[in-house]
Formats: structure tokens, C-alpha cells, sequence
């Protein structure tokens, strides 16, 4: 029996949609935590360390950036969360950008959810202490260690 070429169309374009949407359902999440350094003025810089909790296992991680725009004072963030849509550790690795508004007198509230180039999503919230005035953006590089 032949199968007419708009039929056999619609079951390949169903069978890769069945392909991805399977690869989606497969991305795992963990946990993470972070503590970054952030210091500047018109142009910043932030870096720090933290750890990743993925399928039983801890990954070291560190943290580099720049920031531009209205930036000033210094900053110590210590944020917590978790990282959806990772198929392995590896897939936390890469370039965060962001665009942001803050001000930091004493110790404050922050939370941000941030996505890399590989659909790795982070969502954080916890405590920024020190005197940091920014509306700004930036990128944010993650890596293994």
C-alpha cells in the first residue's frame, strides 16, 4: 500500500516532535549554590565559587563577569537555588547575561532566574550584603572545576 507524500510528511514531522519533546521530558535538575563578589564603578567586575548538586554527586564551580551601566560600590551575594532543563553537569557551564536594577545598603533580598546558550535554567534567591547602587547588565560565565 502506498502512502501518499503529505501522509509520510506528517508522520516524519510527528516522530521528530515525539523526538523532542522525549529529550525534554529526559533533562533532569539539581541544586546549586553560589557566592559572588561583585565591585565597581561604570564598569564591574564580579567573581566567586560555589557548588552544584547534580544526581548524587558535587561539582566545584567558578564564576566570572563583567557588568556596565550605572554600577557602584561592592557586593557579596550568597544565592541558592536550583538548575532545571540539564541533561548532564556539564550543561550548567556557560554564559549567563542579564540585564538588572539594584541597591544594597546593609544586607538585601535578591533572586534572579537567568538561561544559558544550552537551555540550562538557573533560578536563585538569597542575600546580597554591602553597598552596591546598579542598573546595569551583565554576563555572568559558569564552569566547572
Amino acid at each position: 500500500m502506498k502512502m501518499s507524500s503529505a501522509i509520510r510528511a506528517a508522520l516524519v514531522a510527528l516522530t521528530a516532535f515525539a523526538g523532542l519533546m522525549s529529550s525534554a521530558a529526559h533533562a533532569d535538575e539539581g541544586t546549586i549554590a553560589m557566592t559572588i563578589y561583585k565591585a565597581g564603578w561604570v564598569i564591574g567586575g564580579s567573581g566567586g565559587s560555589g557548588v552544584l548538586n547534580f544526581r548524587g554527586r558535587r561539582y566545584g564551580l567558578s564564576t566570572g563577569g563583567l557588568d556596565y551601566g550605572l554600577v557602584f560600590g561592592g557586593s557579596k551575594t550568597v544565592l541558592r537555588g536550583r538548575v532545571s532543563n540539564i541533561n548532564r553537569a556539564s550543561d550548567v557551564a556557560g554564559v549567563y547575561g542579564a540585564a538588572g536594577a539594584g541597591l544594597a545598603v546593609g544586607r538585601g533580598a535578591r533572586a534572579i532566574v537567568l538561561t544559558n546558550q544550552k537551555g540550562a535554567v538557573l533560578e536563585l534567591a538569597g542575600q546580597q550584603t554591602g553597598l552596591m547602587a546598579n542598573a546595569d547588565l551583565s554576563g555572568l560565565a559558569i564552569t566547572l572545576k
